[in-house]
């Protein structure tokens, strides 16, 4: 008895160190240009990266580019956001032997309804201060879609077009 009540004490703390705590998690309220919510999307710190996921309706259907921005800021264009988090100035792109940047990520495809619901792994980007960039700096981040697809090597944003839906990024 003795011997299961020591390995049940020590899986209930390898459990526990496991679990995310709050100021692991962070979100976004994801908006149209015309103010409207199409959707959100939500960040959560592992021991090897960041989890995002997403979920949005109302978006035309297709591939969409989708980056994290170094500004915490959407108004009035969303160009408020400024460019992606990229602190050492790396050149954008997925397929770029000099990239990624830090706010890359793969493409988003919206179905024929105009939903996606998706989940991105990163390991360039931390939710608060760690070893990559951290979401929740300072001037805050913004998670930004884009209204054509990334082809992950034109500059400065892979040819996405213009912005189409903005998420400041906030602690949850």
């Amino acid at each position: 008895m003795k011997i299961i009540a020591i390995a049940c004490a020590a899986l209930a703390t390898v459990l526990a160190s496991m679990t995310v705590s709050a100021t692991d998690r962070a979100g976004a309220e994801i908006l149209n240009a015309e103010g409207s919510v199409v959707g959100k999307a939500s960040f959560e710190q592992t021991p090897t990266g960041v989890l995002m996921f997403v979920d949005v309706t109302d978006l035309h259907p297709g591939a969409h580019g989708i980056h994290l921005h170094g500004t915490g800021a959407c108004a009035p264009d969303f160009t408020a956001a400024k460019g992606h988090v990229n602190p050492d100035q790396t050149p954008h792109g997925l397929r770029n032997p000099d990239g990624p940047d830090n706010g890359d990520l793969p493409n988003l495809y919206v179905a024929a309804d105009g939903s996606a619901k998706a989940e991105f792994f990163t390991t360039r980007v931390s939710v608060v201060e760690g070893a990559a960039p951290a979401l929740l700096d300072e001037d805050g981040s913004a998670v930004i879609i884009h209204d054509q697809p990334d082809d992950h090597m034109t500059q400065p944003i892979g040819g996405a077009g213009g912005r189409i839906g903005c998420g400041i990024i906030k602690r949850m």
